[in-house]
């Protein structure tokens, strides 16, 4: 027995969410009357990992901003990190643009215009309502329903404003500094959880849509993912050895979240993570805490590049030639508008209806793409976070911080003050 605990405590948490999606895939797809009893543990988990995100997001960029003891600093940060997601998201937006045409996804498949079973209403996505959509009306409204854009400007205003006070501030700083490293620990409690969550989750998918959902569509689903490993291997790891940050550490380092990420379809569950695996990678406190929540609202890689994907891809089936030109205008507007409903559930499809609106193409590609959307929201959920780790840790590097396995130190480097978290 104690042999068997032995070899049971040696598997890691990555090793136990693979065994945990290969269970719940079997279960859904052979024991789908089982799935009931297990289903719950998915919305225990989510529900969880929900519940903490702003506590979490408040005490670390509080702490991250107000310690950075240097207004002129933060913004320097903060302009750097646009510049990064901006040049990121276009290089995601192309891939996708060239790989949905030349594998043309949709060219075998047929998309009859009609007013029924549409699977959203109207959306209206502008320039006007993302401006009055970045302050909440009420911050305790934005927690409840958390928006982590709205969170994270209210806190990043927040936070300049303790560090313009100074000294009379102190007692919120250590306040945020306590909150910070209580939620971390609450955080290691609550990943246990994760392959019990993941596993259910897994299960209650394939039960309700059946594994054979992806084969229509498999040509779809096939190039979305063959886009996505481009978009690893031809910008991030480049990027990584630009700015010379280890490759194979790096990776090693976020496998953990990008699963958790894949595996439930959601970047928030593997923020905590996230943050925790930047700091033991050596990012400090003070720059992931800041970089990583801003890019959930404005580096969506996976995200872009899966709308370049599946709004050609809608086109395609529905027989609607688009020009270069209109494309391009097309990709421009997914560009800002997928910075306008970052926090909306399913915040791809929603920016996707709203394209196709705008751009006069049918509604029904995508009751036809739900069908598999969840399937590729795993994969654009874990680049995402993939991309926003590599941020941080590119930021990290443009700010002077030698990261593990660096040769030399050619940013003039030091290493970071802050312990990671255990």
């Amino acid at each position: 027995m104690r042999a068997v605990l032995k070899l049971i405590g040696r598997v890691s948490l990555t090793q136990w969410i693979f065994i945990a999606l290969l269970g719940g895939f079997l279960m859904g797809a052979f024991a789908p009357q089982l799935v009931p009893i297990i289903k719950p543990f998915r919305g225990l988990f989510l529900n969880g990992v929900k519940c903490i995100i702003a506590p979490l997001i408040f005490g670390t960029l509080v702490t991250g901003i107000a310690g950075s003891g240097s207004g002129h600093q933060l913004g320097k940060m903060g302009l750097r990190a646009f510049i990064y997601f901006e040049i990121a998201t276009t290089f995601a937006l192309v891939i996708g643009l060239v790989a949905v045409n030349l594998l043309q996804p949709g060219a075998g498949l047929t998309i009859k215009a009609s007013t029924s079973g549409l699977p959203t209403g109207e959306v209206h996505v502008s320039f006007g309502g993302f401006v009055e959509h970045l302050l909440p009306t009420n911050i305790v409204d934005a927690i409840a329903k958390g928006d982590v854009l709205q969170l994270v400007i209210f806190t990043t205003i927040f936070a300049v404003a303790v560090l313009a006070v100074g000294e009379r501030a102190r007692p919120v700083l250590k306040f945020c500094e306590s909150l910070s490293d209580v939620m971390f620990k609450f955080t290691s409690y609550l990943m246990k959880l994760a392959p019990l969550g993941v596993g259910a989750a897994m299960a209650a998918s394939v039960a309700e849509h059946g594994w054979q959902v992806i084969l229509p569509l498999f040509k779809l689903v096939g190039s979305l993912y063959l886009a996505l490993i481009v978009f690893v291997l031809a910008v991030l790891v480049p990027v990584c050895k630009l700015v010379k940050i280890p490759v194979i550490p790096f990776f090693r380092q976020v496998k953990d979240p990008v699963v958790l990420a894949f595996a439930t379809t959601s970047s928030e569950s593997a923020l905590p993570m996230a943050l925790d695996h930047m700091e033991r990678f050596g990012v400090p406190r003070r720059i992931a805490s800041f970089i990583l929540p801003m890019g959930y609202s404005f580096n969506l890689d996976g995200s872009t590049l899966y709308l370049a994907v599946a709004s050609v891809f809608v086109a395609q089936a529905a027989k609607v030639h688009l020009s270069i030109g209109q494309q391009i205008l097309m990709m421009g507007t997914l560009m800002l508008t997928t910075k306008g409903v970052a926090a909306v559930p399913r915040a791809s499809v929603v920016v996707l209806t709203g394209t196709l609106t705008a751009f006069g193409l049918p509604l029904e590609g995508v009751a036809l793409i739900l069908g598999v959307d969840e399937l590729m929201d795993m994969a654009r959920t874990g680049v995402n976070l993939l991309g926003n780790c590599l941020a941080t840790a590119v930021i990290a590097r443009w700010e002077g911080i030698t990261l593990p396995g660096v040769p030399g130190d050619e940013f003039g480097g030091e290493r970071p003050a802050e312990s990671p978290v255990s």
